[in-house]
């Protein structure tokens, strides 16, 4: 090869090692900017559909995707609370709403208590937060409660004898009712895979989930349940086949709260939200005290 055959051969390399780093730092930012547009499409999606939650309340949220996605490909997203430096955590809390998508109150209070933790968080609880789990149930132009695939999400969690157990239920209990449809098989839906996958990498100590319409605190795993939330008092429902309160309460020994609200459809006045949080928080310091006596409270 002649030197000027090496020359270019040289040349070419550079170009090409050149071109490629140029390739990677392009990406990042195009990723990015992907994100922020499925974040923008998800967030006028509920606030189009959602009349107590607005389109610039969901985008200031600080909601950030997970990368799981619904049968239907919608992004599934969280905001996470991190503990601070200035005081250690009491413990992790993971709280969760619309779960079943015909329950518009479940999502919509969810996002206004994160309201509530970006101008008060204080780092007394490391929280993380998917207000919304079942997008595909909720925006589809006739909301319901189960997924794209017609299968009730809290049916759908791995628990001793999950076949046999959600079967008989399914069609015993409920004659085989089509909004209690368990699936074919544990954590065949990938919101319920999700959560599972959630529950195990965050590893919390209280699992929140919210509900609606029943009106109720119910709470399934170690005790001591709180008594009351707001107007909502403790009445235990108990568990079913493939719920989270089974699976995580009763099969994992997490403790499940779950909060129903008494509507679907509308929200709890201003003051009953606040309560049913500050109730909430107040309950959380009684079970979670790691704090040292020393730390005050927020």
């Amino acid at each position: 090869m002649g030197t000027n055959q090496r020359f270019v051969l040289a040349l070419a390399v550079m170009w090409m090692l050149v071109s490629s780093t140029a390739a990677a730092n392009e990406m990042e930012p195009i990723e990015s900017m992907k994100s922020v547009d499925e974040l923008t499409m998800l967030c006028q999606s509920i606030g189009g559909k959602l009349g107590s939650v607005s389109v610039n309340e969901c985008l200031t949220s600080g909601l950030e995707l997970t990368g799981a996605r619904s049968i239907s490909g919608k992004p599934i997203a969280v905001r996470e609370y991190l503990p601070l430096a200035t005081r250690q955590s009491r413990g992790r809390v993971l709280l969760i709403g619309g779960i079943h998508g015909d329950e518009y109150s479940s999502v919509s209070i969810v996002f206004k208590w994160m309201n509530i933790l970006n101008r008060y968080h204080s780092g007394l609880f490391h929280w993380r937060i998917s207000p919304l789990m079942n997008p595909d149930g909720l925006l589809r132009k006739k909301s319901q409660r189960m997924n794209e695939n017609g299968i009730d999400l809290n049916r759908n969690f791995p628990t001793p004898n999950w076949l046999e157990e959600t079967r008989d239920y399914w069609v015993r209990r409920t004659s085989s009712n089509p909004r209690r449809f368990p699936g074919d098989a544990p954590l065949s839906e990938p919101e319920s895979s999700w959560l599972a996958d959630e529950i195990e990498a965050f590893q919390p100590e209280v699992i929140v989930s919210v509900h609606a319409p029943h009106g109720v605190l119910d709470f399934d795993g170690p005790p001591e349940a709180p008594e009351r939330f707001g107007s909502l008092s403790l009445n235990l429902l108990g568990t079913y086949p493939g719920s989270l309160g089974r699976y995580a309460g009763v099969h994992k020994n997490i403790p499940v709260v779950t909060i129903e609200l008494a509507s679907a459809g509308s929200m709890p006045s201003a003051q009953e939200q606040r309560q049913i949080w500050l109730d909430l928080v107040g309950w959380l310091k009684t079970r979670l005290p790691v704090e040292s006596p020393s730390q005050t409270a927020p």
